[in-house]
């Protein structure tokens, strides 16, 4: 993946064992899909683009159209939801790069795109393969987001992908070593520099990460990925990342607020090319606090129960 072409020059701070400094809060909100809306056809938007998808999404007339607004009840023998719209931070505007706006995440393909192997995308989307996650005898065989053993969407990553709301992070850095805690399901991932991948045999949730410094940008190379974290869903964007897959991450501090960060997803079981993404993660002054997901929760427990009882 080719590095970083930004045009104004920022001299990077150290921290004191003397790596470039990363460390902070930062959010990767926006109303920016992974892939290109239908009604954008190129990557980068005109200002008034972007005002009017702002204005639009102020309205409520986009995805999230189907939740219930904040104080409303639901009619008799309607859906209630997991939630309702107070509960939703997606973002409020397209995201921005060098002073351009963006209609997708994906930058490569250049249709903004998910390169999908045809039939491997029948497959994915097959009942058959949503039903393994969907099982009701063992709590074990639920969707790892539902169980909450690590956010939904991608939220955590790699790559590490704007959901419904808490997409806050927080890097954290030590010698050798590189921290990335996202608010979302309080997930951390250790990255180590300069070592070697793990056996293939151990899979992380979040796979392998180890990291190198190519002048002030971090990169992060991740295999070994579990294949219970194949599907990647959230409301705006559907993917997947199988075991095999190989992803490689940049970080570089381009201002004091500003965090550019791009990916390439490398996984030939799964496309038929390599993509590409890229965001700013933007300063948060705000800290983040405990989540909190399955404590209290009795949802797991009545679905298993009414299994059983739909059983006999």
């Amino acid at each position: 993946m080719a590095g970083f072409l930004y045009s104004e020059p920022y001299i990077t701070a150290k921290t004191w064992f003397g790596d470039p400094d990363l460390q902070g809060t930062w959010t990767n909100s926006t109303l920016t899909t992974l892939e290109r809306p239908s009604n954008f056809k190129t990557l980068i938007v005109s200002e008034q683009q972007a005002k009017t998808a702002a204005l639009i999404a102020s309205k409520g007339n986009d995805v999230y159209d189907n939740y219930l607004k904040e104080g409303e009840t639901p009619k008799k023998g309607q859906d209630v939801g997991g939630y309702n719209t107070a509960w939703m931070d997606p973002g409020t505007k397209l995201l921005k790069i060098e002073n351009e706006y963006r209609s997708s995440i994906i930058i490569s393909p250049k249709n903004g795109k998910l390169p999908w192997d045809a039939k491997k995308r029948r497959e994915y989307f097959s009942k058959d393969a949503r039903r393994k996650f969907k099982r009701t005898d063992h709590p074990e065989l639920r969707g790892v987001g539902e169980r909450c053993v690590v956010g939904f969407g991608s939220s955590g990553g790699p790559p590490m992908m704007n959901v419904l709301y808490n997409n806050n992070y927080q890097i954290v850095q030590s010698q050798g070593y590189v921290l990335i805690m996202a608010e979302m399901i309080h997930d951390s991932r250790i990255i180590r520099l300069e070592g070697s991948h793990l056996p293939q045999l151990m899979d992380p949730w979040m796979g392998d990460s180890i990291g190198r410094w190519e002048g002030d940008t971090l990169v992060v190379e991740t295999t070994n990925f579990n294949w219970q974290h194949v599907h990647r869903a959230a409301l705006r964007h559907y993917f997947a990342i199988s075991k095999n897959a190989k992803i490689t991450e940049l970080f570089k501090r381009i201002s004091d607020t500003e965090i550019l960060y791009r990916f390439r997803v490398d996984d030939p079981s799964l496309y038929k090319s390599a993509w590409v993404g890229e965001m700013p993660l933007r300063a948060q002054s705000d800290k983040i606090y405990e989540y909190a997901c399955h404590e209290g929760n009795y949802a797991m427990a009545n679905i298993l129960a009414g299994a059983r009882a739909e059983g006999k």
